[in-house]
Formats: structure tokens, sequence, C-alpha cells
């Protein structure tokens, strides 16, 4: 926990240097004529506009884009379909780059502040916690892409999903009390940045819950062309599995090193480690056989969940040359939740930025269909998110490369996870 908390206040220090002046002062005029919710920026009475905090260029830009998408297919749903938040306020997107970079995210977001009410998304642990002392200045809500427990707890973020910790808990779980884990040596082999250290707290977590030692930890930087040693040393600790944190290039890279070095545990992947190219890739058969995800929701197309099969059809009407893809998914359920807390605000009169943080607290329980477990919202310290998870294992004739293993599972331990806000 100690290394996990200087990675926090590290993060904190750098957007702190990047910060700009006082917040902005809210518009105190009403909404449109004949009476309409109020307005402030971002907000004209009619248009709400949201910032989406995302890299479209770079490496991570196979998470960025397919996200940024789904968020875009559901507010077209929503705009065309529904006519709007309320029946009638539409929503348009402001896009920013921030090639994954914290310093890069603290600019943008800067830049983009004052023409929205809220960010849609923020992609990142390390961006999110870059900018989360702005949100707190300018009292202003985003929605990260990120699962990192310590999200929970912030009043000024709205996150979906079973966090990073659940993640590593339940899928640790399964192998050792659904396969074939039970006195097996498991390791970690994680990015070294807050993003990595969330899988280790959850992974040490089902340690100890489960009655197991972590038998090596390695660790390596993004974007490292070359992980022989930690590789080598995973190897010569006789790890029977390995839990993976990293976005998907970094894990082409560490796959393709354990291939050639003919080393081959049960790989368990947290969720943004995969991308489907990596099922179509030379790599497949050594994937086929050693690699499990742990992530959200099911396979693409399977109608058996009313969430899939919605989005599905809405994908084919607003985005017809959408490739499966599950960061699509996940920006998509992005895209509902921010469509809840709008709705909200809309209901209680007040789309200003401070109008926005009082719906938060009252969102209540917001449903999924099943893409995702249903969120419990409300003040930060009370909400409960999500303890399942979805363990996938790789088949490159699914859509996305991942066929569902055991379709949102839920441990013992998972549940006894107490989350918690950050001291920094």
């Amino acid at each position: 926990m100690r290394r996990r908390m200087m990675w926090m206040l590290a993060a904190l220090v750098l957007a702190l240097a990047g910060c700009g002046g006082a917040a902005d002062e809210e518009s105190s005029g009403g909404g449109e004529s004949g009476g309409g919710p109020k307005t402030g920026p971002g907000f004209d009475g009619k248009t709400i506009r949201l910032g989406v905090l995302t890299p479209l260029s770079g490496p991570v830009a196979v998470i960025g884009n397919p996200l940024t998408a789904g968020n875009q297919v559901y507010f077209d749903y929503v705009n065309k379909e529904l006519g709007g938040i309320g029946g009638k306020y539409q929503i348009e997107l402001e896009q920013a780059d921030t090639q994954y970079k914290p310093d890069r995210t603290v600019q943008q977001y800067n830049r983009v502040k004052t023409d929205v009410v809220m960010f849609a998304q923020v992609l990142g642990t390390a961006p999110t916690l870059a900018v989360l002392p702005q949100l707190a200045r300018d009292n202003m809500i985003a929605a990260p892409a990120s699962l990192d427990a310590f999200w929970v707890r912030e009043p000024n973020l709205l996150p979906v999903g079973g966090p990073y910790q659940v993640q590593a808990i339940n899928a640790l779980d399964y192998y050792v009390n659904k396969s074939d884990g039970k006195g097996k040596n498991v390791c970690t082999f994680i990015q070294d940045d807050a993003y990595g250290e969330a899988g280790q707290q959850g992974v040490e977590f089902a340690a100890q819950e489960l009655g197991f030692e972590v038998a090596d930890t390695q660790r390596f930087k993004a974007g490292d062309k070359d992980v022989t040693g930690q590789i080598q040393r995973l190897q010569g600790a006789k790890c029977d599995a390995v839990f993976l944190v990293a976005t998907p290039t970094d894990a082409g890279t560490i796959w393709g090193t354990a291939a050639k070095l003919g080393f081959a545990p049960r790989w368990i992947a947290q969720s943004p480690s995969w991308i489907d190219e990596l099922g179509a890739s030379p790599l497949a058969p050594y994937l086929q056989k050693t690699t499990w995800v742990a992530a959200e929701g099911t396979e693409w197309g399977d109608e058996s969940v009313q969430g899939m099969k919605d989005m599905v059809a809405r994908t084919k009407q607003y985005k017809p040359d959408q490739d499966p893809d599950y960061y699509f998914a996940f920006g998509y359920n992005q895209a509902r939740a921010v469509t809840a807390l709008l709705e909200k605000a809309v209901e209680l009169g007040d789309l200003s930025k401070e109008g926005i943080m009082k719906a938060s607290e009252q969102m209540g329980t917001v449903s999924f269909d099943g893409l995702t477990a249903d969120y419990q919202y409300g003040p930060a310290e009370e909400r409960n998110p999500p303890r399942s998870t979805t363990i996938f294992e790789v088949d490159p004739d699914k859509p996305f490369g991942l066929a569902k293993l055991e379709y949102d599972t839920e441990s013992e331990a998972a549940g006894k996870f107490e989350f918690e806000k950050a001291d920094f």
C-alpha cells in the first residue's frame, strides 16, 4: 500500500505543477425561454457539451479510439431516438487528444473545461490522477476510463464497472478454487505506475483471503521494448500463473518474449491488456493455450444478454463500420452512466457544473443490462460498485478474440474488499 500511495502522490504533484488559475465562475442565468434547466459553461439552453480526454494518437489510441466511438454511439442513440437528454437537449462531444500523457491531459483539460459541463471520459489511471485536483477545484465531474478502486469514493468522478482490484480478486479466486490453481505459484508482472499497483493491490488482497503467497513480482515501464530479464526472472521463480497488468502494445511485447523463451504459465490479464488484434496475430496459438482476461460483460453478439443485444443493434445503426471491440463496450457503458446523471440534473432543473455535482448524489442505481453489473451511485461515501467479473479465454474465432469462460462471477473475497478514499 505504501508504494501505491507513493505513485498516487507523485501523480498529484505532477498535476498540481500544471494547474491553471482559479475556477471559472458559473453562469447564473436561467435556461431557455419558457423555463428550462439552469445554464452554465457547456450548456446554452439547447445543447449539452461534454469533454473527452483520451489518446487519439500514439500506442494507447488502440483503446482511446474505440472507447470514444462507444461514447458517441450511445449519445447518438439518445439524441436521435430519445430526443436528447430530457427529450429535448442534444449532446455534443468535444474530443481532446491526451496521447495517454498526464501532463498533456492537464493541458487539454484546461483548454476544454470552459466549453463543457463535464467530461464524459478521461482515459487512464495516471491521467485521471493528474486532473483530479483540478476537477475538485473546478467543481466538475469526469467519467474515468479506468477502473481503479480509489475512484469509487471520489465525488468528482463517475466510475463504471468492477474496479481493477475486484478483477484481480475474482480472477485469482477462479484460478485457485474453480480451476487447477490450488497450491500453485502465483506471480505478477505489472506496469510500473499507479495502474499497475491497482492490479497488484487486488492480487495481494486475494492472496490474503485465499491463502497463497505472491511468489514473485516484476515490473516494466510503459513502452519498454525489452522485457527479457523480467520474463527470465519469472521463469526462474517457477511461476505457474502470472497476473499481468499492461496495455495492449506492451502485453504483445511481453507475451511475444515469453513465447520465444518457452515460458508458458497461466497468464491472467487485467482487462486493458487485451485487444482483438492479438487474437488474430501469430501469437494466437500461444495465447489460446495460456491466457485468460479478466474483464466485464459478455461476448460480442451474445443475444442472451439484453445489453449486448441492444448495443449491437445500435452500433449497426449509428456506426456500421465499427468492428467488435470491448473497449467500445466500455465507452458505451460510460455514456449510459453519464446520460443517467444528466437526466437527473434536468429533473432537478440545473445543468450547471454545481447542478450536475448535486445530481450525482441523487442518481441511485443504474442498470447496464448485463454489459456490466448494476452500479449503486449516490453520495461518494455510499457508492457500491459491481463486485463481479467475467473471465474470458482466448478464442480467435470469436468476434473480439475472446470467449467467456465464466460470465459475471463474484467471489466471496471480492465482497470483502473495502473501497477507501485516497488520503494524500
